[in-house]
């Protein structure tokens, strides 16, 4: 299930915790950060990314026109992906991307937490969920030790994707509610 949990970012006392979409939606778009749920394609677990992208697409297509993005792509990660560490290492300090990061998750979850204007937004998306944070937006992301997720992954430029980290320790400070 969604869940979003704010914190005051100084004194770390929980603000707001809710697990209704609507509520979710709300509190992030008040930041800036889109969230919305779409219908989940009936495709059997695991299903080949080309075959996730086919199942999305008239949606997709109509997302990419509004947001005049180029193109998307899937990602799978499982628990037994040889650089699952390394690929979670990657995005586990707080750091920005020159362009939005949308996501859609077609199977599993994961936390993107946002650091913005003095408060920690930990939104724990599952299965269901598109979340697109706004280029330079400080935040990282978390799946567990053992991650388990199928997204799309919408982009104009990939390179907008490298982390530009901001050198702050609040990845340590506020760890991820995964599950």
């Amino acid at each position: 299930m969604s869940r979003l949990t704010i914190w005051d970012a100084a004194t770390k006392a929980e603000l707001q915790r809710t697990e209704n979409p609507d509520e979710i939606a709300a509190a992030l778009r008040e930041v800036g950060v889109r969230f919305e749920r779409w219908p989940v394609a009936d495709l059997p677990p695991k299903a080949p990314a080309d075959a996730v992208l086919a199942a999305y697409k008239p949606r997709l297509d109509a997302f990419l026109a509004e947001t005049a993005a180029g193109t998307a792509d899937v990602i799978q990660l499982t628990p037994e992906h040889p650089m699952k560490d390394a690929l979670r290492d990657k995005f586990l300090k707080e750091h920005i991307h020159t362009e939005d990061e949308v996501r859609f998750f077609h199977e599993g979850a994961g936390n993107f937490v946002l650091h913005i204007n003095g408060r920690v937004y930990d939104a724990h998306c599952t299965q269901g969920d598109l979340i697109s944070v706004p280029a330079n937006t400080q935040h990282w992301f978390d799946s567990g030790d053992a991650p388990d997720f199928t997204v799309l992954r919408v982009f104009t430029d990939t390179s907008g994707w490298t982390p530009h980290y901001t050198g702050t320790d609040m990845a340590e400070r506020f760890p991820v509610q995964v599950g």
